[in-house]
């Protein structure tokens, strides 16, 4: 016999035992129908509630989902809905569950979807459901399961998990490439002086390679058999009382001392009523310092042999090598800092004048050329040097942290807070980088919260529910 007939034959028993009482008036009645309703409603209760599963009788965590007895004959405890009991905190294993979810709640309140695994596997159920491990599986609402990828955590996860939020604003980027160089010689300051015919060195003055040298001072005594011809010629033309007073017929005489590099200074002696020099002095052509003196005193020096060289380091060059990836960054006018090594603490500034069109193919940098002042001539030839130059826009632009930009390589995407605890992927682009913010040229506004930590986490619970949406709507094809 079942629980609820057993019930009835108890209650009609008493009633027929009480049938005396019910004539002796209406007291008797009332206390006769509390007796039944206090023996029949545990009873109706305990029918409605079948038992959901079996437990071990002595509490162990062994279940089933059907009777079962233990190896010495007991039987399995039964346990209805009312008992059941809630694994959601291990240590608080024994406590009794909260009543599983309905599928539609109380009206005006969000109304459940389906119900998805507790454990983030491939499962989801229409009704409410258990696990294997007796864990119910958990709600999921309408409108949280939206086709942008976003996820929704309650506040204490977002505690736990050290989620934190940073508005997107306008800032300066300012981005310091840093490269390291060396400085050069101006190939525009650097004289070279060589003799234009065969000639004979009479005399050196004192002057040696690293001496600093002014314009006009003597360096030394040269005799040429060409360059007296060519004075004696000039002095005869000049004098001459047939043609020494047309200008043009002196010219062509000068001019063949001219093209020989006889200095001015003594062709203008000349001219002047002066004798025909044997021996002609050659004189600095610039300020400078003598880099090199190859000239020994009466020794021969044939046509176009160098004899000294000598270089205005009033003005050097810095020449550094940069990243190929930084080119696009770099145009000729922008400001340098350059610092020697030789020189701590000390700083050059100049600008870029020449970026090189070339790349180096072992290296991958591409050279730029900087002029520097150098009045003082601190700075001087292969001094290695590290240089410091500004980029950016100067003007404010639409910035983040760069904490927020997870890249993949092919896409770089924000997550963007919503409110309420939802955060939705955005996928956003880029531009220049510098002081730990980078530029987003598209994709998120003015004033919109990113996330800058614990992105990774927030953008792995996205990708999972994305996967529990396809495994979802593929199961639902079927």
């Amino acid at each position: 016999m079942s629980r609820a007939g057993l019930a009835c034959a108890t209650a009609a028993a008493v009633i027929a035992a009480a049938g005396g009482a019910l004539s002796g008036g209406t007291g008797h009645l009332t206390h006769a129908r509390d007796i039944v309703a206090t023996l029949v409603s545990p009873a109706a209760a305990q029918s409605a509630e079948e038992p959901i599963y079996y437990q071990d009788p002595d509490g162990k965590p062994v279940y089933s989902p059907t009777p079962k007895t233990t190896a010495d004959g007991r039987a399995f405890r039964a346990v209805p809905p009312s008992a059941d009991l809630n694994f959601d905190d291990v240590e608080e294993a024994a406590a009794p569950a909260a009543p599983a979810p309905t599928p539609a709640t109380a009206s005006g309140e969000r109304k459940i979807k389906f119900y998805r695994n507790p454990m983030g596997l491939p499962d989801t159920s229409p009704v409410p459901k258990k696990d294997p491990m007796g864990m119910n599986y958990i709600p999921v609402y309408e409108g949280e399961e939206s086709d942008d990828g976003s996820v929704s955590l309650s506040p204490q996860k977002i505690q736990r998990t050290g989620v934190k939020s940073e508005r997107a604003a306008m800032r300066l980027i300012r981005t310091t490439i840093r490269a390291p160089g060396a400085i050069q010689l101006d190939e525009r300051r650097v004289s070279v002086i060589a003799m234009r015919s065969e000639s004979f060195i009479q005399s050196v003055a004192n002057v040696t390679t690293g001496s600093k040298v002014a314009k006009g001072e003597p360096l030394m005594q040269v005799y040429s058999p060409t360059v007296s011809s060519a004075a004696a010629e000039y002095v005869a033309t000049i004098n001459s009382k047939t043609v020494g007073g047309v200008a043009t017929y002196g010219r062509g005489s000068r001019q063949r001392l001219v093209n020989l590099d006889v200095p001015e200074a003594a062709i203008v002696a000349i001219e002047k009523g002066g004798p025909v020099p044997t021996v002609l002095q050659w004189s600095a052509p610039r300020d400078g310092i003598v880099l090199e003196r190859n000239v020994i005193e009466g020794a021969r020096a044939n046509p176009g042999d160098v004899l000294f060289r000598i270089a205005d380091i009033s003005q050097v060059w810095a020449l550094v090598d940069v990243a190929e990836r930084d080119l696009g960054a770099l145009s000729v006018g922008q400001a340098v800092s350059v610092r020697a090594r030789g020189y701590p603490g000390r700083v050059f500034e100049g600008r870029v004048s020449v970026i090189y069109p070339q790349v180096n193919r072992d290296t991958r940098t591409a050279r730029l050329r900087i002029e520097l002042p150098n009045p003082d001539m601190a700075l001087l030839p292969e001094m290695y040097l590290d240089a410091e130059i500004d980029t950016g826009n100067p003007q404010p632009v639409l910035a983040v942290p760069d904490s927020a930009v997870l890249d993949s390589g092919e896409r770089q995407v924000v997550l963007v807070q919503q409110g309420e605890g939802r955060f939705a992927p955005r996928e956003v682009k880029l531009g220049h980088r510098g002081g730990g913010y980078v530029e987003v040229r598209q994709g998120v506004s003015d004033g919109e919260a990113v996330v800058v930590s614990a992105n990774f986490l927030i953008d792995a619970e996205s990708n999972l529910k994305a996967a529990l949406k396809s495994f979802s709507d593929a199961g639902a094809m079927k």
